[in-house]
């Protein structure tokens, strides 16, 4: 089989699903749309949860350390640090 446009974007993906926290985006993918806006108050939370998935997701495919994934969180902003602390894994590190 030959390789498409989308090739590449499943290889990236796999490798993100399958990295270092990969425990953190199950849980993360795992939230309910109303646990998220629990958290989230105005029209950008779908937004925000969106790039802290996206965040975690290179974490993983780049294999970055913990304190450099954290920072990472941070800097998306409050909202997503609220996001962020539903997973166990980072609750006690944010």
């Amino acid at each position: 089989m030959g390789e498409n446009r989308f090739t590449k974007q499943f290889a990236e993906a796999d490798s993100a699903f399958d990295g270092k926290y990969k425990k953190e985006l199950d849980h993360l993918r795992g939230l309910s749309r109303s646990e998220i806006n629990a958290l989230t108050p105005g029209t950008s939370d779908a937004q925000i949860y969106l790039d802290l998935i996206k965040v975690v997701e290179q974490a993983s495919k780049e294999n970055l350390s913990q304190a450099e994934l954290i920072e990472n969180i941070k800097g998306l902003g409050e909202i997503a640090v609220k996001i962020a602390r539903k997973v166990p894994q980072f609750a006690s590190l944010l």
